[in-house]
């Protein structure tokens, strides 16, 4: 008995883009069907004319979070109850925040529990954690994490830089390269991955000495400080030193051509390296930081310039970027735009809800991408590299009937009306070629046409294990 049958939309499927019906069973995908051989039991939805894919999967969010930019301020970021509700009608099922472990926090275990009580009941989606390992920890720190990964947590986070100059009230971000070399070892060693905020911490620390000496304290020249050379050192350093230890790397907001090429050339070796970027550098350059409301459109690393944005889109829609993510971190636009200077710009973006109809535009719709690698870098290969493959990222038999029709005959400029998180958005005014119109989450219709039927507790946390494949070679 099928509770849901999907019929008349062209279908995204790991064997290719077609015609075919979709059943549903419970929260899970039943049958993939030739147009009409499903029997119209339950609920009928019609997607004629609509692009069916799998539900997108959001691998860099940090919702809930301390923002910290002022010393003296003690703002978070939104919760997952307001920007789930976003990603659902953004057509994002699955996403991935963060767990920090500090020098002060070192039991791992509490500490993902704890994070875990935060959104247990408050998501619109399913949620997993990543575990970022954040200033010197004890060593000893490092032998939890077996258990994490036992416990479905495979991924951990790592800095190889302080984003902002040191402050007394700010905790230290970096880890030392002897450190993040130990954690790739055990990491290797029990069936996990390194994910890696890549930026050379020597060179970003001396541009801000400099800057500040020279009393160029603009935050426009934030491209200065955070420079290309910087990705390409922090890079290359970063995949020799997996290379030797034999681990596996997710590069995250890779904003730069020398990123790119980076993990271009890694891959080319046979290496288990992986990168994402953000559909905010894909799009918005160093030169939108001049506009009035610029610093809306800035992260950690800057933005930067208009060839680092063709090697970006070069990368999606052929190889050696194999994920769009946001590096969501939601705020008001007072509290966004409050930084004026290279050393409080806020950092992070809002954009999670926006994603998926942005490079379904910019890539299918502009760039010629096709359907299979759209589902690849907004949902397969992230489900892939983090864990979550075959039962988030697929529409096939046995997957999570998480289901999402992206309508491409809508083509128009994106208002404010058409977003649900924060009293702005950075992507207002853009002119879109198609947006996402229905989210399905393991069955459940949570949002059609605009109406919104899901709840909070609709998101379930989600547990994790990497394919030996992913951590071996570069298959993502």
């Amino acid at each position: 008995m099928l509770d849901l049958v999907i019929r008349g939309g062209q279908v995204v499927t790991p064997q290719g883009a077609g015609m075919w019906d979709i059943g549903v069973q419970g929260e899970r995908i039943a049958a993939i069907a030739t147009p009409g051989s499903l029997p119209a039991e339950g609920r009928v939805l019609d997607a004629t004319g609509k692009i069916v894919v799998p539900g997108g999967v959001e691998p860099h969010t940090h919702l809930a979070h301390f923002v910290g930019m002022f010393p003296d301020e003690q703002f978070y970021t939104l919760g997952p109850e307001d920007d789930t509700r976003g990603m659902v009608f953004g057509g994002t099922t699955t996403h991935v925040d963060f767990c920090f472990i500090r020098p002060n926090q070192l039991d791992l275990g509490a500490a993902i529990e704890q994070r875990a009580s935060r959104w247990k009941g408050q998501s619109y989606n399913d949620y997993s954690f990543h575990v970022a390992l954040q200033g010197k920890l004890p060593i000893r720190t490092f032998d939890q994490i077996p258990e994490a990964i036992q416990q479905g947590f495979p991924t951990f986070k790592v800095f190889t830089v302080n984003v902002l100059p040191e402050h007394p009230k700010r905790p230290p971000y970096r880890l030392d390269f002897g450190r993040i070399g130990h954690a790739m070892q055990i990491v290797r060693d029990n069936g996990g991955l390194m994910v890696v905020h890549a930026e050379d911490e020597d060179l970003v620390q001396f541009n801000y000495e400099k800057f500040r000496e020279d009393k160029r304290m603009e935050g426009a020249n934030l491209p200065y400080v955070h420079t290309k050379l910087s990705e390409k050192l922090a890079f290359r350093r970063t995949i020799t030193l997996a290379g030797e230890i034999g681990a596996a790397v997710y590069f995250v907001h890779t904003s730069a051509l020398e990123g790119v090429e980076a993990v271009r050339e890694g891959r080319a070796l046979g290496l288990p390296i992986y990168a994402e970027t953000l559909h905010h550098y894909a799009c918005f350059s160093a030169e939108d930081y001049k506009k009035p409301q610029g610093f809306c459109y800035h992260t950690y690393p800057s933005a930067k310039w208009k060839e680092d944005q063709d090697a970006l889109w070069s990368g999606l829609v052929t190889d050696g970027v194999s994920a769009t993510a946001t590096d969501e971190f939601p705020t008001s636009l007072e509290l966004k735009l409050r930084g004026k200077t290279i050393e409080d710009v806020t950092g992070g973006n809002l954009g999670a809800e926006a994603r998926m109809g942005i490079v379904f535009t910019e890539g299918v719709g502009r760039r010629g991408m096709s359907l299979e690698r759209f589902v690849a870098v907004t949902s397969s290969n992230v489900a892939k590299i983090v864990g979550l493959y075959p039962k988030k990222g697929a529409l096939a038999p046995g997957s999570d009937a998480d289901i999402v029709f992206i309508d491409p005959s809508i083509r128009r400029p994106l208002t404010k009306t058409d977003f649900h998180v924060s009293d702005y958005s950075p992507w207002e005014g853009w002119n879109v070629l198609g947006w996402p119109v229905t989210t399905i989450l393991r069955g459940k219709v949570v949002v059609n046409n605009g109406t919104l039927s899901g709840a909070p507790g609709d998101g379930q946390l989600v547990h994790r294990r990497i394919g030996g494949d992913v951590l071996s070679r570069p298959v993502a």
